[in-house]
């Protein structure tokens, strides 16, 4: 029998594997023992052609030359990773090696890193897969001893192809159609540009605000303070100035009673695992991480320093399978600054779980984030550390019980003027235990304004006096930029810009783009200068908002976009065949170029050079 060949996505995890397996024999670019070769890929080694390797008149941008869509997408090796490629070529031709294992990402990237490799080195060998949440040595002995064969994963590389080539053909056809026609270098994607209409959209909203200004009127009762409404508690606005102080007058220093008292007790349940995009979210809300710095922390959090698992996942929800190891985990955290919060639940028969964590049918590729056994032996950087703790308390605030507390409701009546009040006690912090080191940053409890308001116990029908009344002038408030968090989200939800219902139904598992690749997309926007930072808003730039308002409506809707990853998904489930989707790829393309052929926008772009020909 001849040796295994393992391929891995990047060097540091090669190196984690083959000490695994003991391959202690040291090559240039590989490590070996008699039964094993471990090599690495590092990142892309092999990318898809430019237009100008498959034919030379594509070199000039040139509108006549628009649709680029080749017979058959061709592959090319990176120049500057050439010679891994070619050691990995080398060792898949090697006459000692009889079969391959595929161990990169366990995603639909890593995928189609290793099979684009396999198909460039023109190899026919078998292939195994192996297919890991996390990167401690353990987890990587079982998923050695579970190996799967290559094509049960066959599906997964359509959908990652699929990914690429719609997106080098939208790419490379919409961006040279609208660089030509407006003499400006213009790139449009697939995903970054009804991304870069979601921020335009909102600025546009922004800019039209014209702020109203209006009054609310308080009454202090003396041991409680209430604010009037109209017929709903939530219609406390007056437009008049006049009419506020007119209600502030009427009723000071007037009698009235109290005609309605209510209690109720309120739950709050833990809140889910982290999947990627939460994760990105809440790094950005409590530090102003980026979603690209997040995810690169999270990454070294995972293969370097062998802390967590899998962060490139969609899900927030953990196998059955996984319940037993459980313990072990919460164990593993008994250590300073968690001790406190792991002895509560060391000290229970059994940690409580639910469908709100454990569902397999929520789970796909990976579970959702979570520590793992390996003990914190060095020092984490400052950005290591925040991203770790997030994940931490997460985890363990899922075996904690939810926060209780009391809320109660006086409405108050007074020369029949109706005012409302609110007070919330806490009864039982359950897992917002958690986060109460405000000084570190931690803080998921109630803003100050929001806090623990005891309110007199009062009774229905008794009388009370306004001592004093109170007229506040405020002003309506434009919508908010995006941050990266706020964006995120938007991106995930990309049905809720959709009017149609049906749709928008359909587009509730599919946003734009994937947890993987919203970071990168908001990177670009950044990077082509359609959107700049200011603090943690992103303003989209005058760049930015001119394309939008050349492109036409399906190449800036994410209504088009969300139903392309929805059918990514069904490809990567086999529920779909890639030609269809292809089909209507192409079939997009040539629309996109004859509109861009024949839109007439008076839109003027700043003067720039663009690529005519490619150097």
């Amino acid at each position: 029998m001849g040796k295994i060949l393992i391929i891995a996505e990047k060097p540091s995890v090669g190196r984690d594997i083959a000490r695994v397996l003991k391959c202690s024999q040291k090559g240039d670019g590989f490590l070996y023992n008699d039964s094993y070769i471990v090599s690495w890929a590092i990142g892309h080694l092999v990318a898809l052609q430019e237009p100008d390797e498959y034919d030379m008149r594509y070199k000039k941008w040139s509108m006549e030359t628009l649709p680029i869509v080749p017979d058959k997408m061709q592959l090319k090796v990176l120049p500057r990773t050439k010679k891994q490629f070619n050691l990995l070529k080398k060792l898949m031709k090697d006459k000692e090696v009889s079969s391959l294992i595929c161990a990169t990402d366990s995603g639909r990237e890593g995928e189609l890193i290793f099979r684009y490799i396999y198909q460039m080195a023109a190899s026919d060998k078998p292939f195994q897969r192996l297919w890991i949440s996390s990167m401690t040595d353990e987890a990587i002995q079982q998923g050695l001893a579970r190996l799967k064969p290559g094509s049960e994963y066959d599906c997964l590389y359509e959908s990652a192809r699929c990914r690429s080539e719609a997106d080098w053909l939208v790419g490379i056809n919409g961006s040279r159609a609208f660089t030509i026609k407006y003499n400006n270098l213009l790139s449009i994607g697939r995903v970054q540009t009804p991304t870069l209409a979601i921020l335009v959209s909102r600025q546009k909203e922004i800019d039209a605000f014209v702020p109203q200004e209006y009054w609310e009127v308080l009454c202090n009762f003396g041991s409680y303070e209430g604010i009037w409404y109209h017929e709903t508690v939530s219609q406390t606005k007056i437009f008049k100035k006049e009419e506020a102080l007119a209600i502030a007058n009427k009723v000071k220093k007037k009698a009235g009673q109290v005609i309605s008292v209510s209690k109720e007790m309120k739950r709050q349940l833990f809140p889910q695992l982290y999947d990627l995009t939460e994760l990105q979210r809440d790094a950005n809300r409590r530090y102003g991480f980026s979603a690209q710095k997040t995810l690169k922390t999270a990454q070294q959090l995972y293969e370097s320093r062998k802390l967590i698992t899998y962060p490139r996942t969609d899900s927030r929800y953990l196998t059955s399978d996984l319940v037993s190891t459980l313990p072990g985990l919460v164990q593993n955290l008994d250590q300073e600054p968690y001790s406190e919060f792991v002895k509560p639940l060391l000290s229970q028969a059994k940690l409580p779980t639910s469908k709100r964590l454990v569902d397999d049918s929520k789970v796909s590729d990976h579970h959702g984030i979570i520590p793992t056994k390996t003990k914190r032996r060095a020092a984490l950087t400052p950005d290591e550390e925040k991203i770790y703790d997030l994940i931490v308390r997460r985890f363990l605030a899922v075996f904690y019980p939810p926060y209780e507390y009391e809320e109660t409701q006086i409405h108050t009546e007074i020369e029949k003027e109706t005012f409302y009040t609110k007070g919330i006690v806490q009864k039982n912090l359950g897992w917002k235990l958690l986060y109460q080191a405000e000084s570190q940053g931690q803080g998921q409890g109630k803003k100050k304004d929001e806090e623990d308001k005891p309110l007199p116990e009062l009774e229905e029908g008794q009388a009370v006096t306004a001592e004093n009344t109170k007229v506040l002038s405020k002003k309506t408030q434009a919508p908010k930029p995006y941050t990266e968090a706020t964006l995120l989200s938007a991106m995930e939800n990309a049905g809720r810009f959709v009017e149609d219902e049906e749709l928008k139904e359909q587009l509730k598992n599919g946003g734009l783009g994937t947890p993987a690749t919203r970071a990168a997309i908001i990177e670009r926007l950044l990077q082509v200068a359609y959107v700049s930072r200011k603090g943690k808003a992103l303003i989209p730039t005058e760049k930015g908002r001119s394309l939008i308002e050349v492109v036409p409506e399906e190449l800036k809707s994410p209504e088009t976009t969300g139903k392309w990853e929805r059918a990514l998904s069904s490809i990567a489930e086999g529920k779909m065949k890639p030609e269809r989707f292809m089909g209507s790829i192409v079939r997009y393309v040539d629309y996109i170029v004859k509109e861009a052929n024949a839109r007439r926008v008076n839109v003027v772009f700043p003067k720039e050079e663009y690529p005519r020909k490619r150097k």
